[in-house]
């Protein structure tokens, strides 16, 4: 079976089309995906035809779960799909399927090659049925802006969590310190299976730098600490924005690279960022 290694922002996929086969991707994922007996990525992308959308994508963990949304995966397969030219030519527009709904890319081109990917990530969801979120007493919901916020005790330390859906589930919590302070590997497993998480979660930890600047690390459910999250990021920027911490468009610097989130409060959330072909090879096993 060929594949194609890609990442964006260090966030490494591996990228498989399947038009023609259809393995137990799960499992593929676990193996595919080790990174001393396998390829190594932090994930598996299925390419595979749409019929409401110009292709299919699904994306698979390191531990063989399924994930709804991957802004990252997204532009990289994108990437892809312009390279290996299986897309129309010169299209500005790629709309994929995916589990979390259609999303639809935009591709900027300069001198004739490709500048800029950006993909609608869709407009977040704050409801506790939409992160989802099994809240506790204590909880609350800040009407006004809509974020739905949690205190959560983790290790004795007090987390005040705000609930973002991007398609996938989010925990965003802002901190005064450098992030690279945060022990994200002791926390971050504890934050993902805590008990008011039915389906687990992703968990970000933000610094604020300035109203167009965040400083974040993610916690991946599935996958662990990763060194950037596209949808992370979207949940990030919102949280911050109707925290008022931020404006519309904000640069979100992950320890991998810088993504670039524009959001008004009122529509989808942009993502842009880089992605690259890294190698292509055969997996055999």
């Amino acid at each position: 079976m060929n594949f194609t290694k890609v990442q964006g922002a260090g966030n490494d996929f591996i990228l498989v089309e399947a038009s023609e086969i259809n393995p137990d991707w799960a499992q593929m994922a676990v193996a595919m995906c080790n990174r001393h007996f396998g390829i190594g990525a932090d994930g598996l992308l299925v390419l595979l035809p749409s019929k409401p959308a110009d292709f299919q994508m699904r994306m698979f963990n390191p531990d063989g779960s399924e994930a709804e949304a991957c802004g990252n995966g997204l532009r990289c397969l994108i990437k892809y799909v312009i390279e290996m030219g299986l897309g129309e030519s010169g299209a500005q527009e790629i709309s994929v399927e995916t589990v979390a709904g259609i999303r639809k890319t935009r591709i900027y081109r300069g001198k004739g090659k490709t500048v800029k990917i950006q993909v609608g990530m869709g407009k977040p969801k704050f409801g506790a049925k939409d992160v989802p979120v099994a809240m506790e007493p204590g909880g609350k919901s800040l009407i006004d802006i809509k974020l739905l916020s949690h205190n959560v005790s983790i290790e004795g330390r007090e987390l005040l969590l705000h609930f973002v859906s991007m398609g996938n589930p989010h925990a965003v919590y802002f901190w005064q310190y450098p992030v690279s302070d945060f022990p994200l590997s002791q926390l971050g497993p504890e934050v993902e299976q805590h008990k008011m998480f039915p389906d687990r979660i992703n968990f970000e930890v933000a610094k604020v730098i300035s109203r167009q600047q965040i400083e974040a690390r993610v916690w991946e459910r599935g996958a662990g600490e990763t060194l950037a999250c596209g949808s992370g990021a979207c949940a990030v920027a919102v949280a911050a924005r109707l925290l008022d911490y931020v404006d519309n468009k904000v640069d979100i610097k992950l320890p991998g690279g810088i993504l670039e989130v524009e959001w008004d409060k009122a529509g989808e959330v942009l993502l842009s960022g880089p992605a690259e072909i890294v190698f292509t090879g055969e997996w055999s096993k």
